[in-house]
């Protein structure tokens, strides 16, 4: 996979709030366009990724600061309402590696893969350890999307093709809630999901982050893994992980696609030579090793079923 990211980008961007009680939003305005000004200027590289590509920033869904999200459009507006990416992302169950400017421009890469993809693009901002343990960042997946379910029409988004893209924790997060029903609330439903290098079962060897979130009991690991419900789970799954992942979340990775194929619902998986992040996880040169072409051929099979 080419990775043509430059990870010293500047942003000229205002932010879009909603403070207000949480529900249903006022119709969006005051958005602005995005340019990235990095002097990547090759075919297809970050300095042409966000053309044309708008945000409306840090709209509430739950109740706490860290309960908010962005919306990403394409400033070429569609006449159809738009299948949804809805990205949780995170390094580690206690926050990025990366320094947080730096972590929020490499997922509005992201975002804008959406946008110029002909989709809106939504990013999950949720609470996390050791403030927040299990199961909250499954629980806030579920609040973020039922405000999606009620308010993306605003956006010119279509609730009924949600695409959930969870990436290192965020993958443990979405795959929780789709394994958990006692998690899931009224509209926190999706058309499909994206795993990327996420851990699915951890064990007495949890690290750090890990016991900060599900706690430092690991008789309870078992029970709050994705497993056994994770295989009752009747919506499309892509699972992916990459090249120069670790040894134990390559095995978790390979785990869950041999548990669900033998449960008979195996998922297209896709090995990534690189993951950088959650942009070049999706490849701005749209080349086969990278989720742009599972994500797109999922997004694609969804608005091809002719959901009424």
């Amino acid at each position: 996979m080419k990775n043509c990211l430059t990870f010293f980008l500047l942003l000229t961007m205002t932010t879009a709030s909603a403070h207000g009680p949480v529900g249903r939003l006022p119709p969006p305005s005051g958005l602005v366009q995005v340019g990235l000004t990095d002097s990547d200027t090759t075919a297809g590289g970050t300095a042409r990724l966000c053309e044309q590509v708008t945000f409306s920033r840090g709209l509430r869904y739950g109740e706490t600061e860290a309960n908010a999200l962005d919306v990403a459009t394409s400033a070429i507006k569609a006449d159809t309402p738009r299948p949804v990416l809805l990205f949780v992302a995170g390094d580690t169950f206690t926050g990025d590696r990366a320094a947080p400017e730096l972590s929020r421009q490499i997922q509005d890469q992201a975002m804008c893969f959406a946008a110029r993809n002909d989709m809106i693009g939504v990013r999950v901002n949720y609470r996390l350890a050791p403030s927040a343990t299990w199961p909250a960042g499954a629980s806030d997946v579920a609040a973020a999307l039922s405000w999606v379910h009620g308010n993306i029409d605003l956006f010119n988004g279509d609730a009924r093709e949600i695409v959930a893209v969870g990436y290192g924790a965020g993958a443990f997060h979405v795959a929780t809630l789709l394994a958990h029903p006692e998690l899931q609330t009224d509209g926190a439903d999706v058309a499909g999901v994206v795993l990327v290098s996420g851990i699915y079962r951890v064990g007495k060897d949890a690290s750090d982050s890990e016991k900060a979130y599900l706690g430092p009991d690991a008789t309870q690991y078992d029970k709050r893994s994705v497993f056994p419900g994770i295989l009752n789970v009747d919506v499309p799954i892509v699972l992916a992980w990459a090249a120069d992942d670790s040894a134990g979340l390559v095995a978790q990775g390979e785990t869950l696609k041999k548990t669900l194929c033998g449960a008979g619902h195996c998922p297209r998986s896709a090995l990534l030579r690189s993951r950088d992040g959650i942009a070049a996880a999706f490849g701005l040169d749209g080349s086969g090793d990278s989720l742009a072409e599972p994500t797109l051929l999922l997004v694609h099979q969804l608005e091809a079923r002719g959901l009424p």
